[in-house]
């Protein structure tokens, strides 16, 4: 029983068309890689990025590795890392390191009056 070349022919053109679905599905994919990194972290510009993608699909992908990079650039909880943040400082941090320059001058002190007395012994003798 042999199979007819037209049956054949159907078969790969059915594969052609199922590859060439994939394929474009495929890339349609990669190109949304930054913008779903950016919805990801909550990125300010998500919108942008998609859009750039889509633009990167015509420009032939000369862009996309940017998108990406910027997708990237945003961390979430920090921001772009760019922000000076004003550190408050501690009551208790004050307090402590107070009571320790207290320390280090009574120390000093007392270093300062054991030479000098060592220095007044040694006259002495």
């Amino acid at each position: 029983m042999a199979i007819d070349p037209r049956t054949l022919d159907y078969v790969a053109l059915g594969i052609l068309v199922t590859v060439v679905i994939f394929f474009i599905y495929l890339i349609i994919y990669i190109h949304d890689i930054p913008y779903e990194i950016a919805k990801k972290r909550n990125h300010p510009h998500r919108d942008a990025i998609h859009v750039a993608g889509w633009v990167s699909l015509f420009l032939m992908h000369t862009i996309w590795p940017f998108l990406w990079i910027w997708a990237y650039l945003y961390k979430p909880g920090e921001g772009w890392g760019m922000e000076k943040i004003k550190i408050e400082e501690d009551t208790d941090t004050k307090a402590e390191l107070e009571a320790l320059r207290q320390k280090i001058e009574m120390l000093e002190q007392r270093l300062s009056s054991d030479a000098s007395d060592e220095t007044t012994r040694g006259e002495a003798r």
